[in-house]
């Protein structure tokens, strides 16, 4: 009882060890409710189920923002909505990686849920460690925060002047890596990622990885590497890791969700990587700001990051309007 209780008083990063274990109890309710009732048995994910998922998944997030407000105070509520919104657009390029490999590994829309289920299990662990490394750099050394407002400028500039290149599923060192050091299925075998059959050159019983397991693997991967971007962004908008790490994990939860309906209309956001462009300078500059005109109030953070997201949003679908009905002339 003494242990409990000192784990549920104590505090963690800085927050409550009951605030902690609420979060990871929604957390698992909603992956079990997702996993064990809706989608228990592997079939395809159309459209509008995508978006009443995504909607049910956002709804929590946001409900869950809601009680952060309630709980810790205005600012941290706006910072957790911000953090949530800047993380939820940048994994929009996620999206769009996601289908590349899917399709290079010829992945049937049946499986794709649970790869992705379990691709976020492993995002979890993966930003923990992260966000981690992050919190304990910024608190030790504060200097770091300049970095990430460098390394968000550079990024937000170079993603205004330099078209992105599709990548390379089959070129990528990640692949040629795995595909070296274990034994991999030239076919899928439904939804399995681990099969045993009878090595070629030995005939004896082997373990072999099927290309379900490789897709898992490339998903991780990109994550990582998006994950560069996303967490030193989210660090300039909050120091406070309990925030930094459930808006997060939310934003990433919904993706998941969203995938289905993303993937097929991810053409009409086209102009959407401006807006996240403009999002990543602002934010960068934030922190240089801070010894000129002080600290950039979360109220406008928030504002002016739902404006610029709204505002790429609203002119991807404008500007896109005509390919979406079929007619000639569409940019």
């Amino acid at each position: 009882m003494d242990a409990i209780e000192t784990i549920l008083l104590g505090t963690f990063l800085g927050t409550p060890g009951w605030a902690w274990l609420t979060f990871l109890g929604i957390v698992v309710t909603l992956l079990a409710f997702d996993l064990g009732v809706l989608h228990r048995e592997q079939r395809e994910i159309g459209v509008a189920e995508s978006l009443w998922l995504s909607a049910g998944y956002i709804t929590a997030a946001l409900a869950f923002g809601g009680w952060v407000w309630w709980q810790f105070g205005v600012t941290s509520g706006i910072d957790y909505v911000t953090g949530f919104l800047v993380e939820k657009s940048l994994s929009l390029d996620n999206v769009f990686v996601i289908m590349l490999v899917f399709t290079y590994f010829g992945v049937p829309r049946q499986y794709q849920h649970r790869v992705l289920f379990w691709g976020i299990l492993g995002v979890i662990v993966l930003r923990a460690i992260m966000i981690g490394l992050g919190a304990a750099l910024v608190s030790q050394f504060s200097w770091v925060l300049y970095l990430f407002g460098a390394f968000l400028l550079f990024t937000g500039i170079k993603m205004l002047v330099i078209a992105d290149k599709e990548p390379s599923i089959a070129d990528n060192p990640i692949l040629r890596f795995v595909r070296k050091r274990m034994r991999v299925t030239d076919r899928l075998h439904g939804e399995r990622f681990f099969v045993t059959q009878a090595d070629p050159a030995t005939g004896k019983a082997a373990r072999y990885a099927t290309p379900l397991f490789l897709a898992l693997v490339m998903i991780e991967a990109a994550d990582l590497i998006f994950a560069v971007d996303s967490v030193p962004a989210i660090f300039a908008i909050t120091n406070d890791t309990f925030i930094v790490y459930t808006s997060n994990i939310f934003a990433i939860l919904g993706l998941r969700a969203l995938y289905f309906a993303l993937a097929a209309a991810i053409h009409r956001f086209k102009y959407l990587k401006v807006a996240l462009a403009l999002v990543l300078v602002f934010i960068g500059a934030k922190i240089f700001a801070v010894g000129i005109v002080g600290k950039v109030p979360p109220a406008i953070s928030l504002g002016v990051t739902m404006g610029l997201l709204a505002g790429g949003v609203a002119y991807s679908l404008w500007r896109t309007r005509a390919a979406a009905a079929g007619q000639p002339g569409a940019h």
